[in-house]
């Protein structure tokens, strides 16, 4: 597909990324042997609350928060420098928070307020190892939610700290990082590979389809089977 000139880059690289799954992401990155294969992902711990919305891709704010103490005197200042350094990350924009809390979770941080503050300053969803509430409210607006729980109170929640690497379902998040989500859950993608990620989601794909179609072959061969994987195994030697 031909780049519009009127298409920013990144804009259009989030329209791409945007057409894949993440686990179909996650075999691309794995071609060009940036990272180990355990890492870059939430495990478990972390849950998409409204798969129906499908993909989520945008990049990084971070924040730091917990609810089970009132907040420090500062506490409203500290919220609107917090907003403000929001803005400073490119859009669209993903919140990602670590709950400080042992267990978090307590205090629900996401909520009907605090998803139209977001959206209103280009955020298109949020990612956090704590929880979130008021859920018919926050899909009415279409906005992403990952979280690991789902709370009742907000409690006393409050931002402890933002702009610094946090740590969520197992996944380290800095500032600025790219974000791929879906109903299987999150990724980053590295970005000194993001713009070939389409292209050699494309060349899985097409291998896999090699090894299933001769999977759903009458004539199908276990030799046959082992020339295709060993083909789709080494489909990524030209994007090292």
């Amino acid at each position: 597909m031909s780049r519009s000139r009127s298409t920013p880059p990144k804009r259009h690289l989030l329209e791409e990324l945007g057409k894949l799954s993440t686990p179909t992401v996650s075999n691309a990155i794995e071609l060009f042997d940036v990272r180990g294969r355990e890492e870059g992902f939430t495990d478990s711990s972390v849950r998409c609350i409204f798969p129906e919305l499908g993909v989520m891709t945008g990049y990084a704010a971070t924040l730091r928060m917990s609810s089970t103490a009132p907040p420090p005197p500062d506490g409203l200042e500290r919220s609107f420098r917090y907003w403000k350094s929001i803005l400073k990350v490119p859009a669209p924009r993903v919140v990602v928070v670590q709950d400080l809390d042992d267990p978090p979770g307590l205090g629900a941080f996401w909520g009907e307020v605090n998803a139209n503050i977001h959206r209103a300053l280009g955020c298109v969803g949020a990612v956090t190892n704590g929880s979130v509430r008021d859920l018919d409210e926050v899909k009415a607006l279409g906005f992403h939610l990952f979280a690991g729980s789902v709370a009742v109170s907000h409690a006393y929640n409050h931002v402890v700290d933002f702009g610094v690497p946090v740590r969520v379902g197992g996944l380290e998040v800095k500032p600025g990082d790219l974000i791929h989500a879906d109903k299987h859950g999150v990724l980053t993608v590295p970005k000194g590979v993001a713009p070939r990620v389409p292209e050699a989601a494309m060349l899985i794909a097409d291998r896999e389809k090699e090894v299933m179609d001769l999977a759903r072959r009458r004539d199908f061969s276990l030799d046959e089977l082992k020339a295709r994987v060993q083909r789709m195994r080494g489909a990524g030697k030209d994007f090292h």
